[in-house]
């Protein structure tokens, strides 16, 4: 990242291995967008489970022209955050994959006047962190936990409303974005 970067811990003392790991995450956005204005990230340990374990929450903050790239996860609904290399590296996949659709966006390959077609989750894997569309149209079509934004994997359900880009996989169709439909008809 070329402006610089703040990088906080909070309930953890500051260690210089993970902040040599994050800066080098952080530089990496750069080849997804290299007009990012500033970048925070505070890793966090917001609850402590001597018992059970730490889980470690990275959030990110990134200020890009015309908008802002937010990735936060709730730690609780993944336990795999007890690693705290995998949860810096799902942060920094998600930041990327939000920081490509927003460079989409702006370069007008999706018009950001119209609409995202709707759509219902038809099948759901969370173990596997992945699911499936149904369309009005009835077509299927793929998508990841890390499509979903803002986190929301979490809350979807068979049945949610969601609002979608779609784009070709290797293996056919899938959502690279995914938006779960507020109950009043909002994003």
């Amino acid at each position: 990242m070329r402006l610089p970067l703040q990088i906080a811990f909070h309930n953890l003392p500051h260690s210089a291995e993970v902040e040599a790991k994050i800066r080098t995450e952080a530089e990496r956005l750069d080849d997804f967008y290299d007009r990012i204005m500033s970048g925070r990230i505070v890793v966090d340990v917001p609850h402590h489970h001597h018992q059970q374990g730490n889980l470690y929450q990275v959030r990110i903050d990134l200020k890009v022209p015309g908008g802002e790239i937010v990735v936060r996860r709730d730690p609780a609904k993944h336990a795999e955050y007890a690693d705290l290399d995998l949860a810096i590296r799902d942060a920094f996949d998600d930041a990327r994959r939000q920081l490509e659709d927003h460079s989409r966006i702006e370069r007008g390959r999706v018009k950001a006047h119209e609409a995202m077609p709707h759509a219902r989750v038809a099948r759901l894997f969370p173990e596997g962190g992945y699911g499936f569309l149904e369309t009005p149209e009835g077509r299927e079509i793929y998508f990841h936990e890390h499509s979903v934004l803002d986190g929301g994997f979490g809350i979807l359900e068979v049945g949610s409303e969601v609002r979608f880009a779609e784009e070709q996989g290797e293996e056919g169709p899938q959502a690279s974005t995914v938006s779960p439909v507020g109950r009043h008809g909002g994003i």
